[in-house]
């Protein structure tokens, strides 16, 4: 496979070493256990199995799942669009029935999966959509998403994999008035990479492109967002909060670019690490690039400890170490996690990051 190295500057965090050794090993048949990872929510439910769908455990609501041939070009996309045996293609119009949040639970049995996604909303539709990533293996997803005038897009992304690797690139346009959301949190994978590139190519397009890394053990978890303002009047917002324990790496890349004509924009980056242990790595890397000079474009990162102090107090009032350091921890997640729009999807993420921060105790 022809990958990027660490000498490229946008993947210098990125381990994408054992990606041949994965892709080699074999798949095992063993039945995947859904209960778990499905929300409370009335709506169409499927089920991709190393990249293929899965009928049989799926509930499709009346919505039909087309398979997708190609990619968006990307060294990931062009892996998935030469590998990839099938997909999604999700189409909304405006005077749609209504179908519910989608929720997709894609499951890696070994070895590797690559799967390439489509979503096109016509203008005025509006859909929401919960991916859940589980297993082993390296699974990789490509995600091309086409937003016409005044659509709206709420997407959430669990990465809950007991091992191996998870790669993950989206590339979206916005046309104006039109809304693109993402929250992703990724607390599984031995390595995973999350890149989305976003193009407001509309007057008030607006994008958020939110998400938490956890990383402990040997763990190489590392994100990349672009989002790219075409026109005038657009707002994108980018919050990340990642934590490293143990001897892992967590690391967050955002990038804002303005264009000379996207006068008006309004750009916020925060990009926050927190270490919970001195042998742990953390990189949180803002840019912006202006070439507007009406604008208001703001970043700032930040990578430190848990304040001792506020752990002295804590424990001083009967909580126990331990305990004193997963409040504050959830605490420092809670500017990303609260941001998720939907209340039952905003638990649910919440709960997964809860869990995570449990098993350390």
């Amino acid at each position: 496979m022809s990958l990027p190295t660490r000498k490229t500057e946008d993947w210098r965090w990125s381990d994408l070493s054992g990606l041949d050794a994965l892709a080699a090993q074999p798949a095992n048949d063993a039945a995947p256990d859904l209960a778990h990872y499905w929300l409370d929510l009335d709506g169409p439910r499927l089920v991709f199995v190393d990249g293929r769908f899965v009928e049989s455990l799926s509930d499709r609501r009346g919505l039909a799942v087309t398979a997708v041939r190609s990619a968006p070009r990307h060294p990931l996309g062009d892996i998935a669009a030469a590998k990839a045996t099938s997909g999604l293609w999700l189409t909304r119009s405006a005077n749609a029935a209504a179908i519910g949040p989608v929720q997709i639970v894609h499951v890696a049995s070994g070895g590797a999966s690559h799967l390439a996604s489509r979503i096109e909303l016509a203008a005025g539709a509006h859909a929401e959509i919960i991916e859940t990533h589980v297993g082993a293996g390296w699974s990789n997803v490509t995600c091309t998403v086409a937003l016409a005038e005044g659509a709206r897009l709420m997407r959430t992304t669990r990465v809950l994999k007991d091992g191996g690797a998870h790669t993950d690139f989206t590339l979206a346009t916005v046309a104006g008035a039109a809304s693109y959301t993402s929250a992703a949190l990724v607390a599984g994978a031995d390595s995973a990479r999350i890149e989305a590139r976003v193009r407001l190519q509309g007057t008030g397009a607006f994008a958020e492109a939110d998400g938490v890394l956890l990383a402990r053990g040997t763990q190489t978890l590392d994100a990349f967002t672009l989002v790219d303002h075409a026109a005038p009047g657009g707002t994108s917002h980018q919050v990340w909060r990642s934590v490293a324990d143990d001897l892992a790496t967590a690391s967050v890349a955002g990038r804002v670019s303005v264009a000379r004509d996207a006068q008006k924009t309004d750009a916020v980056q925060s990009l926050k690490a927190l270490l919970l242990a001195r042998t742990a790595t953390a990189n949180a890397k803002p840019e912006l690039e202006i070439w507007a000079d009406d604008v208001k474009c703001a970043h700032g990162a930040t990578v430190g400890e848990l304040n001792r102090d506020a752990l002295f107090y804590l424990q001083s009032r009967g909580v126990d170490p331990a305990g004193a350091k997963a409040l504050l921890t959830r605490a420092f997640l809670g500017d990303a996690l609260d941001r998720i729009g939907d209340e039952v999807v905003r638990d649910a993420v919440t709960a997964d990051a809860v869990a995570w921060l449990e098993a350390a105790r």
